[in-house]
């Protein structure tokens, strides 16, 4: 198991009044960021380029309300840069979000909202980590929504690898990411080996993710990242998936759909899941625990896609509760947090846990995750008493580095990567 003493990024942040990845009101549904076009990207831009990225959110009280956004930029643990604001956004400090539009042909009613950022008239100038802040009537006290966003200013060369762990008892069950890292030809000079901090995250999960601030070795402009104690993740196994697309027709996981002809009510039955720990590990494709708006049924994904009650059913061995574990649904459909929100609840009568959300038309991955039931402070949630690992498992691997010179006040991200752990593919 991975070491825990690891400085862990999510620790930091309940130092901050502003959570990254978090949701303030509860009429606030399906906030989705990613790269223009591709539904399945993680949101990152390359400073000086064209990209751009897409925001999607839904807001239940279908009516029109005066939504901004804004950057904020962050230090590599996610704790607010000791920066101005003019010093990292060109151009408007706060934007509103003038694209909207009501649902159409679904009972439910709400409106959804869209902006394709940075907008010509503002956008971040310097390579960071950013935490787009969204909030009511240009006014920051009343804030809605936060989600990450990278901003890469390409000054090193990246490359990784994912292997098994030497470690006997972690052979078969954990992934070692090695990185290296290589900042010759480039506008850097670092006085240190410490000026350089790096990143890894499994599946786009920061919940988990290890930040080292020295390297393995280094030789003059290459620096190389592979001490197993600091770099190793549990492997898990394939994430369970749940189709969602359409609400007429059933799809593989659904076992029942009920929906009343006197009520906008729809409630949609997942197979129930059982425990993955003794069953042979089997490959098939998944999107690493993301999740997507898309609709079969209608036209337009985005405000032509209904919402149900989505039940799910974890079975645990012998219909019995976990001693002492509470069991928690994991994935981007939660924002990666094992909280109340998350925890299922064990009903005795039927020997199973049980989970209801509210969501939307879409393909979504989960797992099922364990903490202790107390003492949960600085403790991350396992999935080897649910799921199982197996090392030969895909996962989706991202190396980021930051530099911070002498004298600056801020990390910023001069080096991206992302790969996969496809062994046997």
């Amino acid at each position: 198991m991975k070491n825990l003493i690891v400085c862990l990024l999510c620790w930091p942040l309940f130092l901050t009044a502003q959570l990254p990845d978090h949701v303030y009101r509860s009429n606030i549904r399906t906030v989705k960021l990613f790269r223009s076009g591709d539904i399945f990207s993680y949101p990152v831009l390359q400073l000086g380029s064209n990209d751009q990225l897409e925001l999607h959110f839904d807001d239940l009280d279908n009516d029109v309300k005066n939504y901004y956004y804004s950057f904020q930029l962050c230090n590599a643990d996610w704790t607010p840069a000791n920066v101005q604001t003019y010093d990292y956004i060109r151009g408007f400090q706060s934007n509103r979000i003038g694209t909207y539009r009501s649902s159409s042909i679904v009972q439910t009613r709400y409106t959804h909202y869209q902006a394709v950022l940075p907008e010509r008239n503002s956008g971040p100038v310097k390579g960071g980590n950013y935490l787009l802040k969204v909030f009511l009537n240009d006014d920051t006290s009343r804030l809605v929504f936060t989600k990450r966003m990278l901003v890469v200013n390409k000054k090193a060369a990246v490359s990784g690898q994912v292997l098994q762990p030497f470690n006997g008892n972690l052979f078969q069950t954990h992934q070692r990411v090695q990185a290296g890292v290589s900042t010759a030809g480039n506008q850097i000079n670092p006085l240190s080996p410490q000026d350089l901090k790096i990143v890894m995250l499994q599946n786009y999960a920061w919940t988990g993710a290890t930040l080292l601030d020295r390297p393995t070795l280094f030789r003059g402009n290459y620096y190389e990242y592979s001490d197993e104690a600091f770099t190793t993740f549990a492997a898990g196994k394939e994430w369970r998936w749940a189709d969602l697309r359409s609400f007429r027709l059933r799809s593989d996981r659904v076992l029942k759909i009920v929906d009343s002809d006197t009520s906008d009510r729809t409630d949609i039955y997942i197979n129930p899941d059982i425990d993955r720990r003794q069953q042979l590990y089997i490959y098939y494709r998944d999107i690493n625990g993301l999740f997507t708006s898309e609709n079969q049924d209608n036209g337009n994904p985005y405000w032509q896609a209904e919402y149900a009650w989505v039940h799910f059913t974890y079975v645990p061995p012998g219909n019995r509760a976990l001693e002492g574990k509470n069991i928690y649904l994991y994935g981007e459909l939660t924002g990666y947090q094992p909280d109340e929100q998350a925890r299922l609840q064990f009903n005795a009568e039927k020997g199973v846990y049980e989970k209801s959300l509210y969501l939307k038309q879409g393909y979504y991955n989960y797992a099922y995750v364990s903490l202790p039931a107390r003492n949960t402070t600085g403790v991350q949630a396992v999935l080897e008493n649910t799921e199982g690992n197996y090392w030969g498992t895909e996962n989706a691997y991202t190396i980021l580095v930051y530099y911070r010179p002498f004298g600056a006040r801020a990390d910023e991200l001069i080096g991206y990567s992302q790969i996969s752990s496809a062994f046997q593919r």
